[in-house]
């Protein structure tokens, strides 16, 4: 029993170091796409991160090796969970609010629950048409702050935004099963390579200007690569190893709640009544999505 406690409690701590570090990371990306273009920012922080993760992998003594069978996988994951969720959702912050951007991304389990039925053949219930519903009508909510007149910028960040929620969750239904390899190894692949092609594409297309970056800006820039790119990926695992999964993914919906919080605080955002319901209508549902899966 004390074993048992010891377990939750730990894991409980680590569940809190993970939310927070990747909810402040929302007003913090923001700040340092004022000075930096999104794919080269974070393509660069994510090369580090992972360098940071296969060093702690390596001293863990764990293989790097890839086995043939699981090389199209871990690319397909690396599109999925790096690409896609990293590279549009940093995009999308171009032209969202934190609040818009955040919740967008989370509403995740929504779509993973529609992609189960024709892919799992799991057939959406009551509670799951529910979760749906509450989920649309926070988002609605949350963008009629202009009567849905949305310009270019909004509606290409929407876009961008919806897009890398829907990715990630259609990579979660395609690849149920776990990768033969250690998972800080997993993840210091899917990083490295996802971070690295955004990295590229960044040098190519967004033409950087290095030298423009501030100490707050240099100051965002370690804190996404040590913090919610490195030191959350290792709390993150010890919470799925001590918690059990659903209450794992469930207080992760802190993370929306947080950002846009201390978007508020940060960037002075907009925090008013209808983005408290948004955030309670969109979440409601997510978190009925999560009980199914």
């Amino acid at each position: 029993m004390d074993s048992a406690r010891r377990d939750r409690t730990i894991g409980s701590l680590c569940l809190c170091v993970t939310a927070f570090g990747w909810a402040l990371n929302w007003p913090l990306m923001k700040l340092l796409l004022q000075q930096w273009p999104p794919l080269f920012a974070r393509g660069l922080a994510g090369v580090c991160a992972s360098l940071i993760l296969g060093g702690l992998a390596l001293s863990r003594k764990e293989s790097f090796a890839v086995p043939r069978e699981a090389i199209p996988r871990l690319l397909f994951a690396t599109l999925t969970n790096v690409f896609a969720w990293m590279g549009l959702g940093t995009v999308a912050m171009k032209y969202v609010t934190v609040s818009e951007g955040a919740l967008l991304a989370y509403t995740m389990p929504i779509w993973a629950m529609l992609f189960a039925w024709p892919v799992l053949h799991t057939r959406p219930t009551l509670r799951d048409v529910c979760g749906l519903v509450l989920g649309v009508a926070g988002v609605a909510l949350l963008l009629s702050g202009n009567g849905f007149a949305f310009g270019t910028d909004k509606l290409l960040g929407i876009a961008l935004a919806l897009s890398c929620a829907i990715l990630f969750a259609l990579g979660n239904v395609l690849n149920r099963k776990p990768l033969p390899m250690p998972p800080l190894v997993v993840v210091a692949w899917q990083v490295g390579l996802g971070c690295a092609t955004m990295l590229v594409l960044g040098v190519l297309f967004e033409q950087p200007n290095v030298s423009a970056i501030t100490p707050l800006g240099l100051g965002c820039f370690v804190y996404m690569t040590l913090v919610p790119m490195g030191l959350c990926y290792v709390t993150w695992f010890e919470t799925l190893r001590r918690l059990p999964p659903t209450t794992a993914s469930t207080g992760m919906l802190i993370v929306p709640v947080i950002g846009v919080i201390s978007a508020a605080i940060i960037l002075g955002e907009p925090l008013g009544y209808r983005e408290w319901m948004a955030m309670a209508l969109t979440l409601g549902g997510v978190t009925l999505a999560l009980q199914r899966a």
